[in-house]
């Protein structure tokens, strides 16, 4: 059996699958001050999985860097260029490590796999990664990386399973933290999130775009640990309304509220104009994540945003979240995948693992 692990700062997430079929799940909401090794232990004692029945285990990792572009096995030089990345992602990758060490205490002899965030988007040009830096600075590693690869991943699996892939598709993950690639014949040319999870759409907790002198100017009053605390955990939708749960935003209806939910909507719009022109065209619109899954509200606007583009929306469709939710007149297919992204790392290991035993 194929442990899954997905490791934050303060909770921790697992599940087990047999083949491609989960049998076992668990959620530590927070980490104890004993730590991670014990949270590992407790969650895997919540699933009812005994170490000994796990043939690997397989992390989710946020920041892979330039250079760790698939799912590998974890060996020293893996975990160092995954540790080489901590300042690109400092609030992720120290947590997934300490989860690769939590494994590794409770059962050393484990094989162990990583995937990571940012690799689904290694295939983007480099006009799309660079930013307009000195060269020195690119040189650092300043560069447009992008995110939730793991989850778009899945998600052209799934529809290339159905025989439904697009040849241009716009690609929305919409949870607490937010964005959107534009996928072309299943590869990602360009996407929202930059350098760090913060750039792109309006979120629960993040600014989205915001222009660099602000944020030095952010830092110049409060300092750069602070403005950190502020652009990442503070803005967003709490920054607009006090709430990233859009149910709490909905059932408010107070001027503050309606103008957050509205933000996001527009910044998304704005953001899939962006998408599209990069793809030259649109045949699809896919959503993922926890809202776009299930606020048929804040679709239905995102999608109403974008008419001009040929999209026509079913309203009905839309309104009981089904899967398919594109009209008879529309030019563009819209759907609805569920997110699907511990087995899309539970096959990416085990694709890894089959090769390792060829």
């Amino acid at each position: 059996m194929l442990l899954i692990v997905n490791a934050g700062s303060s909770s921790l997430k697992l599940k087990v699958f047999d083949g491609l079929r989960e049998v076992a799940k668990a959620f530590v909401p927070e980490i104890g001050a004993d730590g991670h090794r014990q949270a590992m232990a407790a969650g895997l004692a919540e699933a009812g999985v005994p170490v000994e029945q796990l043939t690997a285990a397989a992390h989710r990792v946020v920041h892979g860097g330039a250079d760790l572009t698939a799912t590998a096995r974890v060996t020293p030089e893996v975990l160092r260029q995954i540790e080489a990345c901590v300042p690109l992602a400092p609030l992720h990758n120290p947590a997934n490590l300490v989860g690769i060490q939590s494994v590794a205490a409770l059962a050393p002899d484990l094989p162990q796999y990583v995937s990571f965030d940012t690799a689904f988007h290694a295939t983007n040009p480099d006009l799309a990664t660079s930013y307009a830096l000195p060269l020195a600075e690119r040189d650092r590693g300043l560069r447009r990386y992008g995110f939730h690869g793991i989850s778009f991943a899945a998600l052209v699996r799934i529809l290339r399973s159905r025989g439904a892939l697009p040849g241009r598709l716009l690609a929305c993950h919409l949870g607490n933290g937010c964005s959107l690639a534009a996928i072309v014949n299943g590869r990602s040319v360009a996407t929202t999130m930059g350098y760090s999870p913060l750039d792109g759409l309006t979120m629960g907790t993040r600014t989205g775009g915001i222009d660099g002198n602000a944020v030095l100017r952010l830092a110049a009053l409060h300092g750069i640990d602070r403005a950190g605390v502020i652009l990442n955990r503070e803005s967003g939708l709490v920054g607009l309304a006090g709430s990233n749960d859009l149910r709490v935003l909905h059932r408010a209806a107070t001027p503050e509220a309606r103008f957050a939910l509205d933000h996001f909507s527009y910044w998304a719009v704005r953001h899939a104009g962006s998408m599209v022109a990069a793809m030259g065209g649109l045949d699809a619109v896919v959503f993922t994540g926890g809202i776009g899954e299930n606020d048929h509200k804040v679709r239905g606007a995102i999608l109403r945003g974008l008419e001009f583009l040929g999209v026509v929306v079913d309203e009905p469709a839309n309104r009981h979240n089904a899967g398919e939710l594109h009209d008879t007149t529309s030019r563009v297919a819209i759907w609805i995948v569920p997110a699907d992204e511990e087995r899309q790392i539970a096959l990416e290991a085990q694709a890894v693992m089959a090769g390792e035993g060829a």
